[in-house]
Formats: structure tokens, C-alpha cells, sequence
């Protein structure tokens, strides 16, 4: 009998929660606003959903629709990015126009100038005084701009002013229906996208207005990303939802999960309380997500000892670096004895997810916070912390480990990565055998891309991961490895982080799986991270134990 849904949405929303409960109490500190009656009006609008859909389907309805009600958390880069994304991919007949609330439509001369190419990007931000007006992100923001130009879109500004004064929302919303109005007029065959912030779009306010204003107009509202939504979506069988309806002309698609926004928000938060040229704290952020898997898995902080709990783990958090500490980072590495190949490694890693954690330093080093990858350093973190920092065993610095151990103690720390940021960041596509597969079916150059491999390694290596992968499925018969397993504890470079990543993340998915389906605990996931895979032949039967069990 499978999982029920109350179960479902109570595994994959655990560690979320105990992270988010954290940002929001910040959040409620520093933002008063957030418990005025018009965004309470939007909060208690949408609590639930007729049924689910796919991408297909949204897209359907959107072609459908004369007018789309995009919901934008303004803080969140994807929430822009999505509406970015639906421009690059449109395939409809009709034409588009974007009318967009980061604009003041006084300012339509000056995004006139840059449609019609009098003026580059530079000159547009500082004359509609994005950085002073809004505030926010501008390169999601500017992709936007970007992609709508780019299809031939006309956009417009629809605000006004005061932005800063809740009493005169209503007024902003009027204002903004006078314009979607007019340009209804202007364009009475297109397709029209108007981007405003979510609250904007609870029934009671801007579709109302246009509802009375223009009653023939077939309106549809997307939104994303709201929270009682998403939490109810998370009971269901499917292991990620794309997308649901609420009710005819309202739908609500998941980009980003509720502590992905928050976080979001709060470094906004941050950055408009320091100078505009200050990077962001970032170490709060980090932490957060640290402190969510170690209530997830039942971790106590101040433990003495290192035995069924990390000793003191609350003295071991790492130190948090942002991109303004290149140099000092690199000086750190060179000081801590890294050696040219491990310092390439982990750079390559920030470069290609924007964040690392580095254990030679016990240090997270971020270049640009993305929910994913920052989930990802919070689990290896914690993972080095409860086998103690630094590793030891019997109390000495561990001897250079033999090719075997080097190898499944690479996997089993890719696999808690894959684990901990699932658990943090369920949004995460899942990665199966299924899309291990998928890699023979690319061409020769598309594999080369995508594995940063020449074709030869990259063969070699698709070829090993799917022979384990089935040896993984077949009960130990003996202690010898076989000897095409062995042979790729000789792998060097980029080709063994390939293979030793990839068998992580196919393990890990395996573990996320585990836990939904109610065959691992937390309590045994916690004494997974605490194994001490440095001893001697540690990693490799810690390996075929986990194997054992999920088989």
C-alpha cells in the first residue's frame, strides 16, 4: 500500500518547514507590511486547487486567454525568468505585448528609446531609476525585457505613483487597469502578459476591476508559487507538480519552493539595508539551510561527543565567502596546502552552481546564491561535520586512503549532497537510471557538452556507470570487485569526478526515494552521515550496506 498524501506532503515538506520558520520570523521583523488586509486578501484567496496539470496544459490555456495575470514575487529571479522563458518558446500566431509594474508608464519614452535601439542597457536602467525605484534584481528583470523584445513584443510601463504607501494601492491598481484598458485598444487582436505583483492579482482587486471594466475580455490569472498551494500539491503521488488549476480563469504554476522565495526576499532584505554596491550577507542564508536538514535529522547541536550525534557541531559552521573574496579565497586554498587539480575542481564547481563547499577550509564559498546548489553545500557541510572536522580516525590525521576507499567515499559524499538538497529544495529534477540512459541517445557533440568529457572518456564512462548500476542491483557474492569495477579506481581528472558524481546522485535519488516510500528514517539517514567512510574498507561496506537495503 503506497504512502497516504497526508504522508507524502509530510516527508517532503519536513525540512523545508524548519528552515522557512526561521526567514519568515526575520522577514516579519524587518517588513511590517506583511500583515496589511490587502495582502491578507491574496494570502486567503488561494487555498486549493481542482486538479493538476502539466506544462502541456498551462500553455493551452494561455492561448486560450486574451489577457494572462502573471504573478510576480519580486524578489524571486525565477518568478521573471518563467515569463522570460514563455516568450523565448512561444509558438502562437497572434501577437504579444508585455505590460509590465517595474516601469513607470511616465517612463514610456525612455522604454520606447530602448525598443526601437536608441539607447542600450546601461542608459535604460538609469533613467527609469531601476536601482532606486524598485530595487530589485535587474538582470532577471532585463532578461525579461530582453526575451519580449526579442519575439517582436511591444511592452509598456504600467505604474505609478506612490509605490511605498499601502493606502494608495487601490489607486495604483485603477491606474494600472486604465493602462491594460488602453492598451487593449492599441492591440485588439494580441495576446497581452501583464506582470505585477502577486497581492495585485487576488480576486477582489485587479481582476475585479477588469472584470467590470471589460467584461468581454477572457482573463486568465497565473501564479506561481503560492504557498498553500504548493503545500497541498506536495501530497500528491507525482513527484513533482508542475502546475494546477484553481478554478476556470486562475491557474498557479511551481518554479520555486516557499524557502527558496523567502530566502530571496530576505537577502533583498539585507542588501537594502547596506550600501547598493555592499554583496549581500549570504551567511545567514547558508546557515539556515545548514540548521533545517540538522532538525530534519534529529542532529543535536551541542552534543559532546561524536558518537550517535557530531560533537559540537554548533562550533563547527563554516565560514561563509562571497564573490567580492576571490582573492582571499585563493590565497586560503594555496595556504591550506590544495593542490592545483583540487583547487581547479572546486572552482570549476562554483563556476558551473555558483556555490562550493570547500573542506580544506570548512568553508562555502558563493559566487550567486542558488537555492539548489547552496541546499547541496549545506548537506556536504554537514555531512564532513559529523564525521568530525577534520576527518580523523583513532584521533590521527587519516592515511592516504587506497584507490577503493578514495572512490566510494567520493560517492557516498556526492550521494548526501544529491540527499540534502532534495530534502531542502524537493523542486530539484530527480535524476534515475532512466536519465542515465538518456546520455546514449545525444550525438557525439552534445555528449561532450553536457559531460565536459572527450567522446572516448565520456563512452568509457556512461558504459561503467550503467554496468554498476546493475552489478548495484544484484545481491554481493563476493568481497573481490570485479575487475572492470576496479579498473575505474584508476580514472583521473574530470572523468573520475563524472563517474564518482553521477553514481552519487543516482544513489542519492535512490536514498530521496528511500525515505518517501518510508524505508529510511531520519534516524537512520542521520547515522548515514555520521559513518566515518575515512577508516580503511569504511566507505566501500557502508556502500553495499545502503545498497543492501534499497535494493
Amino acid at each position: 500500500m503506497g504512502a497516504t498524501t497526508g504522508t507524502l506532503r509530510s516527508r517532503r515538506s519536513a525540512a523545508q518547514l524548519h528552515a522557512l520558520a526561521s526567514v519568515e520570523r526575520e522577514i516579519r521583523a524587518n517588513d511590517p507590511a506583511t500583515g496589511r488586509k490587502y495582502l491578507r486578501d491574496y494570502y486567503e484567496a488561494y487555498t486549493s486547487y481542482q486538479r493538476v496539470l502539466d506544462h502541456a496544459s498551462v500553455n493551452q490555456l494561455i492561448q486560450q486567454a486574451g489577457t494572462v495575470l502573471v504573478g510576480d514575487y519580486h524578489a524571486l529571479p525565477n518568478s521573471q525568468r518563467h515569463l522570460a522563458s514563455l516568450f523565448r518558446g512561444w509558438e502562437g500566431r497572434r501577437s504579444v505585448v508585455l505590460g509590465v509594474e517595474t516601469i513607470f508608464s511616465r517612463d514610456q519614452h525612455i522604454l520606447d528609446e530602448w525598443q526601437r535601439g536608441e539607447i542600450d542597457e546601461n542608459e535604460l536602467c538609469q533613467r527609469i531609476r531601476f536601482h532606486l525605484d524598485w530595487g530589485y534584481d535587474w538582470r532577471p528583470f532585463y532578461e525579461l525585457l530582453g526575451a519580449a523584445r526579442n519575439r517582436g513584443a511591444t511592452i509598456y510601463g504600467l505604474d505609478c505613483m506612490p509605490r511605498e504607501d499601502l493606502r494608495k494601492i487601490g489607486a495604483r491598481d485603477r491606474h494600472a487597469v486604465d493602462k491594460i484598458e488602453e492598451i487593449r485598444r492599441r492591440h485588439p487582436d494580441a495576446l497581452i502578459f501583464i506582470l505585477f505583483g502577486e497581492s495585485h492579482f487576488a480576486p477582489a482587486h485587479i481582476p475585479a476591476l477588469l472584470a467590470q471594466r471589460m467584461p468581454g475580455e477572457r482573463v486568465l490569472t497565473l501564479l506561481q508559487n503560492v504557498d498553500r498551494l504548493y503545500w497541498h500539491a506536495a501530497g500528491e503521488s507525482s513527484d513533482h507538480v508542475e502546475a494546477v488549476q484553481v478554478n476556470a480563469n486562475t491557474v498557479c504554476v511551481f518554479i520555486a519552493t516557499p524557502l527558496e522565495k523567502y530566502e530571496n526576499y530576505r537577502l533583498c532584505l539585507d542588501r537594502w539595508g547596506r550600501d547598493q554596491d555592499d554583496e549581500p550577507d549570504l551567511a545567514p542564508t547558508a546557515y539556515n539551510l545548514i540548521d533545517g536538514l540538522v532538525s530534519f535529522l534529529g542532529i543535536n547541536r551541542y552534543s559532546p561527543h561524536n558518537t550517535t550525534q557530531p560533537r559540537l557541531l554548533v562550533d563547527a559552521m563554516p565560514e561563509v565567502y562571497s564573490r567580492n573574496s576571490d582573492s582571499l579565497l585563493r590565497r586560503l586554498l594555496s595556504r591550506k596546502g590544495v593542490t592545483p587539480e583540487q583547487r581547479r575542481s572546486l572552482l570549476r564547481r562554483v563556476k558551473q552552481q555558483g556555490s562550493a563547499y570547500l573542506p580544506p577550509l570548512n568553508a562555502i564559498y558563493v559566487n550567486q546564491f542558488r537555492m539548489m546548489s547552496s541546499a547541496e553545500d549545506a548537506a556536504r557541510f554537514l555531512h564532513h561535520a559529523c564525521r568530525g572536522l577534520p576527518c580523523r580516525v583513532n584521533g590521527k590525521a587519516p592515511a592516504p586512503p587506497a584507490p577503493e576507499d578514495m572512490f566510494y567515499r567520493d560517492v557516498l559524499e556526492h550521494a548526501l549532497a544529491w540527499f540534502g538538497s532534495r530534502i531542502l529544495h524537493p523542486a530539484r529534477p530527480a535524476f534515475h537510471d532512466a536519465d542515465l540512459a538518456e546520455f546514449s541517445e545525444l550525438t557525439r557533440e552534445d555528449i561532450e557538452l553536457q559531460t565536459g568529457l572527450r567522446f572516448t572518456d565520456a563512452d568509457d564512462a556512461l558504459v561503467f556507470l550503467a554496468a554498476h548500476r546493475e552489478y548495484d542491483r544484484q545481491e554481493r557474492k563476493s568481497a573481490m570487485f570485479p575487475a572492470w569495477i576496479a579498473r575505474a579506481f584508476g580514472f583521473r581528472g574530470r572523468k573520475y569526478e563524472f563517474v564518482a558524481e553521477k553514481l552519487g546522485f543516482l544513489t542519492g535519488n535512490d536514498l530521496y526515494d528511500g525515505y518517501i516510500d518510508g524505508k529510511l528514517t531520519p534516524a537512520t539517514l542521520r547515522r548515514l552521515f555520521l559513518a566515518h567512510i575515512e577508516e580503511p574498507g569504511a566507505a566501500r561496506a557502508t556502500y553495499d550496506k545502503l545498497m543492501n537495503r534499497l535494493r
